[in-house]
Parts: structure tokens; sequence; C-alpha cells
């Protein structure tokens, strides 16, 4: 089939923007070249997956779960159905962690990635910042290989973990980051979401806040004398995560951060960090 007869089938059951990204990757060429090759003839197979795929858009699935990756951070990582797809607001934890990072260390730090999933998080502060070593940890053995897939395909030296957040953990970290689930178990969310993405990844308990709560009482004993600790959040969470903050650790400062739409989204913890 030519590439025009395989848009107009794409544009007939999802979206033209998402039928052409579609395209654009299996045939290795970027959305605009493909309007300029309207009449190139694409391979058999590759004309049968794309109808495969785009059945599969129609269907609800995710498209980055159908391309198979996301870009994050400027790099590429594999996903599918058994990580969380990583959003932007995650970025911008990272990016806030790089720059907090950056004003408090002067030497290498050791990292820890609690329910990594993909790794987006953990790998992308392993390229910018200089680190001794990064810990990936999850629970679910299915995220982990897809953590394992990302750490080849980014020559990464980063330690995969199986555990509990900290059940299995023994050593210190100058930064314990997380994006744990911290959605309510009866809250409405967007179908796309609730029917795709892992519900472990998604739900904490009656109030969303189980994740950080074990975190946070067991987190004491894995922190250096100077750490920090950066949570993704709910936005309507701050308040109950900082009292359980200051329930649990002594001597720290707390800094509550939007995102840019505006909503609380981000939520650092310092210890003896001036």
């Amino acid at each position: 089939m030519r590439v025009e007869d395989l848009l107009i089938y794409g544009k007939s059951h999802c979206h033209s923007d998402h039928a052409k990204i579609l395209l654009a990757e299996l045939i290795g060429k970027n959305p605009l070249e493909l309007l300029m090759n309207l009449n190139e003839i694409v391979p058999e197979e590759k004309a049968k997956l794309y109808k495969e795929e785009i059945l599969a858009l129609e269907a609800g699935k995710p498209l980055q779960y159908v391309m198979g990756y996301v870009n994050f951070y400027g790099n590429q990582f594999y996903v599918n159905e058994n990580v969380l797809i990583p959003r932007f607001e995650t970025e911008e934890l990272v990016e806030n962690t790089i720059n907090y990072i950056n004003q408090n260390y002067t030497e290498p730090v050791d990292i820890i990635d609690l329910g990594c999933g993909s790794g987006v998080i953990g790998l992308t502060l392993e390229k910018k910042v200089s680190t001794n070593s990064v810990d990936l940890v999850d629970i679910s053995k299915e995220a982990l290989k897809v953590t394992h897939k990302n750490c080849e395909k980014l020559n990464s030296k980063a330690n995969i973990i199986e555990s509990d957040f900290f059940t299995n953990i023994t050593k210190k970290y100058d930064i314990v980051i997380s994006n744990p689930p911290y959605i309510k178990e009866n809250e409405e969310i967007e179908e796309i979401v609730k029917n795709n993405e892992p519900s472990l990844a998604l739900y904490a308990g009656a109030d969303g806040l189980d994740c950080y709560r074990k975190i946070l009482k067991t987190v004491k004993k894995h922190l250096k004398e100077k750490s920090i600790i950066a949570f993704e959040i709910g936005y309507t969470q701050a308040n109950d995560i900082t009292k359980i903050a200051q329930e649990e650790l002594d001597n720290i400062q707390i800094i509550v951060k939007k995102d840019l739409s505006g909503k609380d989204r981000m939520l650092f913890i310092f210890k003896n960090i001036v």
C-alpha cells in the first residue's frame, strides 16, 4: 500500500496526528517527510503492522504503549503495560532535583529511585549529575524487566533491586527520590489510564497516602547525615505529606513546588541542608 492510503486508513480510525506519528515511526521518516512521499510503497508486513497498531489505538490503548517508547528528558525509554507512562510533571520533579543536587553537593552522590517503574527518574539523574551509585527499586518483577531494558539501552551502571521500597535495602543515600502510587482507591481517573496502566503503580489506599507513610516511616536509617528526599505528589496532598514527614523525621526543611500548571506536584525534604 502507498503511504497516502495508509494515512487515510489511519485517520479513519484515530486522531490524524497519531496516525502520522505511528506511520512515520514505522517507516523511519518524520511526519513532514510522509507528506512529501505520499506515493511511496510501504512493504506488506509493515502495512499490516500499522493497521494493527491503529486498531489498538482505536480500542483505547495509549499511544506510548502502542509505539513501545516515550521520550523523557531528552532520552528515549522503552515502556509497556507493566509500567506507568511518564508524565511531564515527572520531568519537572527530575529538573528540580538536578538543580538541588547541583546546589548542595560537590561530590558524587548515592541515589535511590523507589518504585522506579521504567527507570526514567533514576536513569535520567545518573546521566545528569555526578553519582557514586544509582539503585533502581521496584516491587514488580515485570516492571523491573522494563527497567533492565532501559539500563541496557542507556549503557547504565545502575543497580536493579526487587524490593517493597526499603524492605531489601541496607544502604544509606544522599538522594531518595520517588514517584509512588498516590491515587485514592475510590478516586475517579481517566478511563484510558484506569484501563491500561498498572493499578499497582496507581493506587495507594483510601487516602492515597499509604506509600508516603511506608517510605517516611522507614527512610530515616537510609539517609546520610546530609540528604534530600524528593517526591512527586498528588496536587491536594502536600499538607498531609508534610505532617507525616514532620512526625517521622528531625532536622528537616520542607519545600513544596508547583508544576507549570500551578498545582502542588513536588515535595522536597532537606535534612541538614541550609
